[in-house]
């Protein structure tokens, strides 16, 4: 009996040796299953291609900026001009935002300054002229008597040097431009530099920057056209509208600030809650009828340098919503009265009121106007501003 425990065990044993032995045979034998890279993420990039050349030959470039969101942004070095804006709306479904020319001829023309980088002095100076520490200057008269957007040949007009950047979520284009002493009659050599950075949040911030060696004055702004049912789709009078902003600057017949800073309420310039832009654009208003709609500065209703909400813009139908935010004083809103005549890129005429500005700025006419912010830049005192235009859909 006690052999016969002893070889039952014995068995028992060798048969359990090699049960683990098959059992780990069988691990080892099937090869592991390789370890999977997930695709990597598309990332914020930024693209050269022409954009044709002007009547000297140069060559002007269009930068290309695009997100991990889909966003798309096309600027050009002619004039620091956003040729096409392209975001989703609710549905996703994708479409150009600013108004715009098909081809650089249009833009060499551009009556309109459509989506250009606007200066030496962005708006209005009176009688063309402005007097800074004791000498007066004389600039060109290129809106009735008075100087608008830097005169007959502004930064719209010049062609800007690029270098185009790429850093992670971030994508964008960094434009700069020299200024001659005495260019359009504005005294001083400036040196301005203009980045444009697109964010995987939808975002296009533009921060600029300039410097010069000669007392001057400078007020710098971006004069894009949006309308966010899409370019050429027709008038914007309902997209619904909100101005931070508990006052304005009213205009004489051509336009000028008159100096005061009017209260909001109770006129159509009241657009503290979202009001659709056609609500009031016909009242029986002076101010409207001088402008033959909004053509008006805002005093923006923040304190410090830090960026504040100027505008924010819903269009009902698309539910596209563009918020700006800025470090400036003041926003222009203008509501595209005189486009009648300019064909778009899609084809399409465009007409009155089918865009709408808002433009991030100093107050039209600062010069001449002590009481107003000043614009007054120095050597040694560097100029800056930044604004941000947000895209989003609701």
């Amino acid at each position: 009996m006690p052999s016969r425990r002893f070889t039952l065990i014995t068995l028992c044993c060798i048969t359990a040796v090699v049960l683990a032995g098959c059992r780990k045979a069988d691990e080892t034998s099937v090869p592991a299953a390789p370890a999977t890279t997930p695709p990597a993420a598309p990332k914020a990039a930024v693209a050269r291609t022409s954009f044709g050349r002007l009547p000297d030959g140069a060559e002007v470039a269009r930068y290309t900026l695009t997100n991990r969101s889909g966003m798309e942004v096309d600027v050009i070095d002619y004039g620091g001009i956003v040729t096409s804006i392209k975001v989703p709306d609710r549905q996703g479904t994708r479409a150009d935002v600013v108004l715009g020319f098909g081809s650089l001829d249009g833009y060499v023309k551009n009556p309109p300054y459509f989506g250009a980088i606007v200066g030496r002095y962005a708006n209005r100076i009176a009688k063309a002229q402005f007097t800074l520490d004791g000498k007066t200057y004389r600039l060109a008269a290129n809106s009735g008597p008075n100087t608008l957007h830097g005169g007959t040949k502004g930064f719209d007009k010049a062609v800007w040097q690029a270098e185009p950047f790429e850093h992670g979520a971030e994508a964008g284009v960094v434009l700069t431009h020299t200024s001659p002493d005495g260019e359009e009659g504005f005294p001083g050599t400036l040196t301005i530099r203009v980045t444009f950075t697109l964010s995987d949040r939808n975002e296009l911030s533009l921060d600029y920057t300039a410097t010069t060696d000669q007392p001057t004055v400078l007020n710098l702004t971006h004069h894009d056209y949006f309308n966010l049912a899409g370019e050429g789709s027709g008038d914007v009078l309902r997209h619904e509208l909100l101005i931070n902003a508990d006052r304005y600057t009213p205009v004489d017949a051509t336009l000028i600030p008159t100096g005061e800073l009017a209260n909001v309420a109770g006129t159509p310039f009241d657009f503290r809650m979202p009001t659709a832009i056609g609500a009031r654009i016909a009242a029986d208003d002076v101010q409207m009828k001088r402008g033959s709609g909004y053509d008006h500065n805002f005093v923006i209703n923040h304190q410090g340098s830090d960026l504040a909400l100027a505008a924010r813009v819903e269009e009902p139908e698309s539910g596209r919503v563009l918020e700006v935010r800025t470090t400036e004083p003041g926003v222009q809103f203008y509501s595209a009265n005189f486009l009648k005549g300019n064909t778009g890129k899609s084809g399409h005429e465009y007409q009155d009121r089918g865009a709408f500005c808002l433009e991030t700025q100093h107050f039209p006419d600062s010069p001449n106007h002590p009481a107003f912010p000043t614009t007054t830049l120095r050597p040694g005192e560097p100029f800056h501003s930044h604004t941000v235009y947000a895209f989003s859909v609701k």
